[in-house]
């Protein structure tokens, strides 16, 4: 592995994060066990030996289905991050002159940054064989179930690292890596639509998905004790690791250091002398260009300030969001009695929904992080660049480039009420429906539009007042990640039987942990009643808005009025941005450093 793989095996099981980390996710664990013990269990009877077997079975679908999803990004992002950090503090290059040879540099990178997974990882084996006590568990399904999670822990985080090698800024690197498993895991999902072209070779395409999708290899191994999927997927992801790790060990010295050549700007011989003598001053090739308006917001959307290649990062999520309408809207136009089903407009809009937002959080918190690590926010302080022209500079550029990513959810949501409209039976009534699908759209897109404004300003806010780079997009994509995917686990919990008022204490502690958890991202060292007062009202919010939707079963005919929820989400996260928009632009002297008072 070579020294940079040593240093952090010798220094990440030291920190006193590292200990935190495992205390609150076996805590979490086991927060969830509890809950769904609470949901599944009949009151009114003895306990059975089959209902501990129950029990077991649904802990371990939980914690198995969970842990892969949480493993696999994070695996990823933590790979990609570590690295694309490193060259925008230009200390990659450094490593570069080093006598490190390619395999100790790529694969002590990689393998380093996926430690603190991989203790999790270690961490959560115990809890899954104890799960065998209870009964419908067995010995071989915890083996392949750990099985599939460590090879695609590593298959993730190889993945990560191989993006981040090619690419030069951050946020591309961050956002290929979650394009590319998007998509990946996508293509797979879709080649069904094989069988039915290709009816004599359904059994080849089934082993095919489940090998290359560890979902799917999952479900195999809960479903039966044959594991016949099983031996495959662990196989295909080990051969994806040596794969990656083989291109990014023989092409980091072809793409690092990437960049084009400098040079000077000839100057045209009918200029005047100074005009020569201002031409030898600019170093950038190319005509010398006006700064019009804002100085940030032209920077931010006339310069590379993302990179040379972004049209690549839209052209795949635009190949990404085309492969999921494929795959949710062409059921519903083939066979639209599916789209009574309940919920059927989250199959598609939360995915997209969400994969945008993680996005647009990636784009806003790189955006300082990369001036921090560049040096270019210290040349910030000693400008007369005003705090508005700042922070609506920023904002104003991260919206132009992630204007692309917010298009898809708004089409999904415009397909879905008009899908919605065109599957009314007869027997309702017309103008009821086209009121409901309207007021619905008009309430979704106010409600997200604030949130991703919520979104925008978490990430400025966190990396402005997180010094340390990796950290402040940890923060930002871990508080976005578990706002969504957090709430979806809720309200799957909630419907496992429809028994809310047995699991009213653990879900009080998942509120508690998500105020708890805000607050911190938000306040950080300098906490203030405003944001503190956010931090209770959004997670509050969400509960509140998921607990409704779940009670008025969308897509059932019982759908209740969406006004009050989407109200009340623009009301707590509208609240948020004001807390975190007000302090920047009246204390931003004072949070960047830029006054003399001292103590004052």
């Amino acid at each position: 592995m070579g020294p940079l793989f040593w240093r952090e095996w010798m220094t990440v099981p030291r920190g006193g994060k590292n200990h935190f980390a495992r205390m609150v996710y076996g805590g979490t664990l086991w927060v969830l066990a509890v809950t769904a013990w609470l949901s599944g269990s009949d009151w009114n009877r003895p306990t059975l030996l089959a209902d501990l077997s129950h029990l077991g079975v649904l802990l371990f679908s939980i914690f198995s289905y969970l842990q892969l999803a949480l493993f696999l990004f994070f695996s990823a992002l933590a790979t990609a991050s570590a690295i694309a950090l490193e060259k925008d503090r230009r200390t990659f290059l450094l490593l570069l002159i080093t006598d490190l040879n390619n395999r100790e540099l790529v694969a002590g990178k990689i393998f380093g940054s996926l430690l603190g997974i991989l203790v999790l990882f270690l961490s959560g084996i115990p809890i899954s064989l104890l799960l065998t006590v209870l009964g419908g568990v067995s010995y071989s399904q915890v083996f392949w179930v750990q099985a599939i999670l460590l090879s695609t822990i590593l298959a993730g985080g190889a993945l990560g690292g191989l993006v981040a090698l090619a690419r030069e800024r951050t946020f591309q690197s961050l956002a290929m890596t979650a394009l590319f498993l998007v998509s990946g895991l996508t293509v797979v999902r879709l080649s069904i639509v094989l069988d039915y072209f290709f009816p004599g070779y359904q059994h080849l395409f089934a082993g095919f998905r489940v090998a290359f999708d560890p979902f799917q290899a999952l479900g195999e191994i809960l479903r039966s004790n044959s594991h016949s999927g099983a031996y495959a997927c662990p196989l295909v992801m080990g051969f994806l690791t040596l794969a990656f790790l083989g291109w990014g060990i023989g092409m980091v010295r072809r793409w690092n250091p990437s960049g084009e050549v400098i040079m000077q700007r000839e100057a045209s011989p009918n200029t005047p002398e100074e005009e020569v003598d201002r031409a030898s001053a600019h170093a950038a090739p190319g005509k010398i260009r006006r700064v019009v308006g804002n100085p940030i917001l032209w920077r931010e959307t006339n310069t590379r300030a993302y990179g040379r290649r972004p049209f690549l990062i839209k052209l795949a999520w635009f190949f990404v969001t085309a492969l999921m309408a494929y795959g949710v809207f062409a059921p519903l136009i083939l066979e639209p009695a599916t789209s009574r089903v309940g919920f059927v407009a989250a199959y598609g809009l939360l995915p997209v929904s969400v994969l945008a937002m993680l996005l647009t959080a990636t784009q806003a918190v790189t955006s300082i992080t990369s001036e921090r690590d560049l040096g270019a926010l210290d040349l910030l302080l000693v400008t007369d660049i005003e705090p508005r022209e700042f922070v609506f500079g920023k904002l104003g550029g991260v919206i132009f480039n992630v204007k692309e990513f917010l298009i898809p959810p708004l089409l999904f949501a415009i397909g879905y009420a008009l899908l919605g409209l065109l599957a009314t039976p007869p027997a309702e009534e017309p103008h009821l429906a086209r009121s409901m699908n309207a007021s619905s759209l008009l309430c979704l897109i106010l409600a997200g539009g604030v949130v991703v404004a919520f979104v925008l300003m978490l990430g400025i806010h966190v990396a402005l007042r997180t010094i340390q780079s990796r950290q402040a997009v940890l923060h930002t994509l871990g508080t976005v990640f578990f706002l969504t995917v957090g709430t979806l686990i809720t309200m799957a919990l909630i419907l496992i039987n429809g028994k809310f008022e047995y699991q009213w204490a653990s879900f009080l502690f998942f509120l508690g942990a998500g105020i708890g958890g805000l607050w911190w991202v938000l306040n950080g060292e300098r906490a203030s009643g405003a944001l503190s007062l956010a931090s209770w009202m959004a997670p509050l919010a969400v509960f509140y808005t998921a607990a409704s939707l779940v009670i008025a079963r969308p897509g059932s005919g019982q759908s209740a009025d969406p006004t009050m929820p989407a109200l009340v989400i623009m009301v707590a996260f509208g609240f948020g941005v004001a807390a975190m928009l007000v302090p920047l632009l009246s204390e931003f002297d004072v949070t960047m450093g830029r006054t003399s008072g001292g103590a004052d």
